[in-house]
């Protein structure tokens, strides 16, 4: 469950709250630096970034827009291999066709490989709450695990964890003597998770790409266990974004170069699994049964809407976080829903749409950095002032926030409406105004002067100012002497 959920604050409330946490913006700041500029590093290196940018638009775009196409021709060619496959319109009907084959598998422990749609469905609370033991065998979603917390950033879940609170973690979890020494951490992760690959009962994935042309699911993975999760349990799940979807293999290589760059700065990823069908009768590893279950939770009603189709091109590489300035400063959890970030705000309203993730996309700057990091060219600023705009008519709107707006269109409609109240705001500063900037603990500014500097108007407008000029003029060619 969402913190939004639990606890029914609002994303600002929430973002005051990690605002005070000096250790969290500490090391977002220092992990998103880092990832940033890892990844120009290696978008440098590569060469013609802005070709691989545009190659991998028109790619989403395209598969996006004949998604009906190419998800059957995914679908036809999965089934051919020998993997059955779940259609779920939503949350609740994945987590049965989930809980469907645990069940006839008499299941009691899952191991799971990092999944945002897995998160996104909450499978983990429904399979324990069917007294299944379900183990994250990412070292980082296996942390928050732990912590019964939900991830931070889409590609690092517990960048938000000190190593004395990891080391606690893995000391309730049973680890003795352990110190906060990195390699003794790791080490006890390994060992508690390799005992899971080799008693887990049923393996659990996500997918990064579903290539139609083969039917296969694809994943990129940097520790391994997404392997070991597929390989070794004699059934393996997939849970899939029906987006999700590439045509050829030839697309499939263009997205091998912009997602690792984009999300870690890695030239190629450490492991990509390509998994066609479950094990043949030749073969010593592998699943004996692959379900994969196909989710829509919403994404097919951004379909037909032209403001926000291209949501649906989103390769999950969590680029746009790197960047965004409020998420630099708040962190993943103050957002409340599994996606953070620009993604996030804009996604997680259309996908649950309804009061509570709709206050999502106040929360940005509009300043368009995560448009110039993403690398398939999703216009997330935009979407995010559209938002905006259909939220403004809304029941969430306050009625001193509409009487506000509508008289700022009664002032702009005429010039000397403008001019009247400018004046009038001019002189309405001065109590509140110091060295040039306006200092508020009360009132409608407070919000912004709380935690940065208003810069006061001017005491001299544009207009005023070049009239005096003009008037200066006219009085030297008048008398030049």
């Amino acid at each position: 469950m969402s913190a939004g959920a639990k606890d029914r604050t609002s994303v600002i409330e929430r973002s005051h709250a990690a605002l005070q946490d000096d250790f969290l913006r500490a090391a977002v700041r220092f992990t998103t630096d880092r990832l940033k500029d890892r990844k120009h590093g290696a978008t440098e290196e590569l060469g013609r970034w802005e070709e691989w940018r545009e190659r991998g638009r028109e790619i989403r775009a395209h598969t996006v827009s004949h998604l009906d196409y190419y998800l059957r021709r995914f679908v036809d060619n999965a089934r051919a291999a020998g993997a059955e496959i779940h259609f779920a319109s939503d949350a609740q009907e994945a987590s049965a066709a989930v809980l469907g084959v645990v069940h006839a598998k008499q299941a009691q422990l899952v191991a799971k490989s990092k999944s945002m749609v897995s998160e996104e469905i909450h499978i983990n609370r429904r399979l324990e709450e069917q007294n299944v033991r379900v183990v994250e065998t990412d070292l980082g979603e296996y942390i928050i695990q732990l912590a019964n917390e939900m991830p931070s950033h889409i590609i690092i879940p517990a960048i938000h964890k000190t190593r004395e609170q990891i080391k606690d973690l893995f000391t309730r979890d049973g680890g003795q003597n352990l110190g906060t020494d990195t390699k003794a951490l790791v080490t006890f992760a390994r060992r508690k998770l390799r005992e899971t690959f080799l008693t887990a009962d049923i393996g659990m994935t996500g997918c990064n790409f579903g290539v139609a042309e083969s039917g296969s699911v694809v994943l990129f993975t940097n520790e391994g266990n997404a392997d070991m999760v597929s390989a070794l349990p004699k059934t393996h799940i997939v849970v899939m974004g029906m987006e999700r979807v590439l045509p050829t293999f030839a697309d499939l290589e263009v997205m091998a170069n912009l997602l690792p760059r984009s999300a870690t700065g890695q030239k190629v990823i450490t492991y990509m699994s390509v998994i066609t069908g479950p094990r043949r009768a030749q073969e010593r590893c592998g699943p004996e049964e692959l379900h994969i279950v196909i989710l829509d939770n919403g994404r097919s009603s951004q379909l037909g809407d032209d403001e926000f189709r291209d949501v649906l091109h989103c390769i999950r590489c969590g680029a746009c976080l790197n960047v965004c300035p409020v998420y630099r400063h708040i962190g993943g959890h103050a957002y409340g829903s599994v996606y953070p970030g620009p993604i996030g705000a804009v996604l997680t309203p259309l996908l649950l749409q309804g009061e509570e993730f709709a206050d999502l996309p106040n929360a940005s700057s509009l300043c368009g950095a995560c448009y110039e990091a993403c690398p398939v060219k999703i216009p997330l600023h935009d979407m995010l002032v559209a938002l905006r705009r259909r939220a403004a008519g809304g029941p969430r709107t306050k009625r001193a926030e509409r009487a506000a707006w509508r008289g700022y269109a009664l002032a702009f409609a005429k010039p000397g409406r403008y001019r009247l109240v400018t004046r009038m705001a001019r002189l309405a500063q001065t109590p509140l105004q110091h060295d040039g900037y306006i200092e508020s603990t009360w009132g409608p500014l407070m919000g912004w002067t709380n935690s940065r500097h208003a810069p006061a108007l001017a005491p001299e407008s544009f207009r005023d100012r070049f009239s005096r000029m003009k008037q200066d003029v006219r009085t030297i060619k008048s008398d030049p002497q």
